[in-house]
């Protein structure tokens, strides 16, 4: 088997966040779902840009995130994503490899921007999200370059990837070149909401395809539909790979095989 060139490749939704301090009462004027991920359209985006002030630009996306804490421990990380042509695109770009990670695609020209994020904090340090997907989930088998996968010790997956038909059908391809060459392949579920929305598949994919799984709590109790941890935690033992569980202020739990590590948060 060839030397990997990577510990790490992830394929996620390329996304610049937009973050600014807020009220409840602007959360009210504008109809926004507090401290909830809300799927809007470019049209929205634009109006809630317009109406933010004192905003800040991070790059972000839950696998592009995990690539850069990657590279920032001293890991060989690389991401697949979409960005357009756009000055989104361009600060996404910039952002990741500067950063340390890996980021080859070519921007895609055309009237769909990069995604962003609206991010909305209020004082009590709830956050409230509007995601534009944009061309972020225009991931195709294309994108899924075998040697790309073939390179990296671990393929990382998102959970939100499952909402657009056509990315699904190229992470299916992804995870078979990973297989074929005998790489290992990690899901995180992402948010509770989308484990209610594809609990069955992501349970079918840790049958047969996937050997780490991040959660928290909520969404390890959602996929395996209990109402307390310590059940899904068993759950996790008898599927038997390696799982990491976070419980907030209660810290993080690790299982694979016979081992159970407990890690106190920081």
């Amino acid at each position: 088997m060839h030397q990997a060139s990577f510990d790490v490749l992830a394929v996620g939704n390329a996304i610049v966040d937009i973050l600014a301090p807020t009220t409840d009462a602007f959360l009210n004027q504008h109809g926004i779902a507090k401290g909830a991920m809300t799927l809007v359209d470019g049209f929205r985006a634009d109006l809630l840009g317009k109406s933010m002030t004192d905003a800040v630009e991070a790059s972000g996306g839950s696998a592009a995130n995990t690539t850069v804490g990657i590279a920032s421990l001293g890991g060989h990380a690389a991401f697949i994503g979409k960005v357009n042509d756009d000055r989104l695109g361009q600060v996404f770009a910039e952002d990741i490899r500067k950063a340390g990670v890996h980021f080859d695609a070519k921007p895609v020209a055309g009237k769909v921007a990069t995604a962003s994020s609206h991010i909305l904090v209020t004082p009590d340090g709830q956050r409230s999200m509007n995601t534009f997907l944009g061309c972020a989930s225009d991931l195709s088998d294309a994108d899924m370059v075998k040697q790309k996968i073939a390179a990296a010790k671990v393929l990382f997956i998102e959970g939100y990837l499952w909402d657009a038909p056509a990315t699904k059908a190229a992470i299916r391809t992804a995870i078979a070149h990973a297989k074929a060459a005998n790489r290992k392949v990690a899901l995180t579920l992402s948010d509770p909401f989308c484990v209610g929305r594809w609990r069955e598949e992501f349970l079918d994919l840790m049958k047969a395809d996937v050997d780490i799984v991040f959660a928290n709590e909520e969404e390890a109790k959602s996929l395996f539909q209990k109402d307390n941890f310590n059940s899904a935690f068993q759950e996790f033992r008898a599927w038997g790979r390696t799982a990491s569980i976070t419980r907030s202020e209660k810290g993080c739990v690790v299982v694979g095989g016979n081992e159970v590590h407990i890690l106190d948060a920081e």
